[in-house]
């Protein structure tokens, strides 16, 4: 059950953020499927579905769901594309406010490395705090596999990133939509469930703070203090952020 705005106590020095269904307003994996037949796309959109809402650990359908796509690399570029053309409508607002009170902004995703790396970059976040999957094409740009040896394809990926950050990021928040992102919760100071896409009822239920305002302003109610609450507040290049 989740509980009312509660503002931190002390200053999160680092903020992470899921990608998909958080910062943009789709999930990569089943914008390729759109680009396969009905029978394809349906079928990855389920695998989805179930591994977001923690039926399924995420392992099960990863390589399954590339493997039946095999999305190429002018295909991936486009995914980038559409990342950015979807994200959430005021997230490069909420990115910039945080890096304004001194905050390190990162992104943590499941989803492929290229495509995210394209919406770090409209959004403002550096690349060197983007994780997500790497993969492979051949020098014709055909699919080849993944980067098996990222964890952030299996299940507790996001929780071994998180765990093993430095001291001085510390104390550190997490943003997201889905059951990877509930079960990094153990991993962070603080864990915010984002619904404003899509509300998945097990991360609903689970996470302590949690908001389906279709606002990412929003999630500041909980990872930011009052003091820098106020900050924002009287800062005319945040003035069209909402924070209540």
């Amino acid at each position: 059950m989740s509980e009312p705005a509660q503002p931190p106590a002390a200053p999160f020095r680092s903020i992470w953020f899921d990608c998909d269904s958080t910062l943009s307003a789709i999930e990569g994996i089943d914008e390729l499927g759109t680009l396969r037949d009905d029978e394809t796309r349906r079928a990855i959109a389920a695998l989805t579905e179930r591994a977001m809402a923690g039926e399924l650990p995420l392992e099960a359908v990863y390589g399954e769901r590339l493997r039946r796509i095999a999305p190429t690399a002018a295909e991936c570029e486009r995914l980038g594309a559409r990342y950015v053309a979807q994200a959430v409508a005021d997230a490069a607002l909420v990115v910039a406010a945080l890096h304004a009170l001194g905050k390190r902004v990162g992104i943590l995703s499941g989803g492929l490395r290229g495509p995210v790396l394209a919406l770090a970059h409209a959004l403002g976040v550096p690349k060197a705090r983007v994780f997500a999957v790497g993969v492979r094409f051949d020098s014709r740009g055909h699919y080849v596999d993944f980067d098996r040896d990222t964890e952030l394809w299996r299940s507790g990926g996001k929780t071994a990133l998180l765990a093993a950050r430095p001291a001085d990021e510390r104390p550190q928040a997490l943003v997201g939509d889905g059951a990877t992102d509930l079960e990094a919760a153990a991993a962070v100071d603080r864990f915010v469930g984002f619904g404003g896409v899509v509300v998945r009822p097990a991360v609903a239920r689970g996470a302590r703070f949690f908001t389906s305002s279709p606002r990412l302003a929003a999630t500041l109610a909980f990872l930011l203090t009052r003091d820098e609450q106020s900050a924002l507040r009287t800062d005319p290049r945040f003035a069209n952020l909402r924070l209540e």
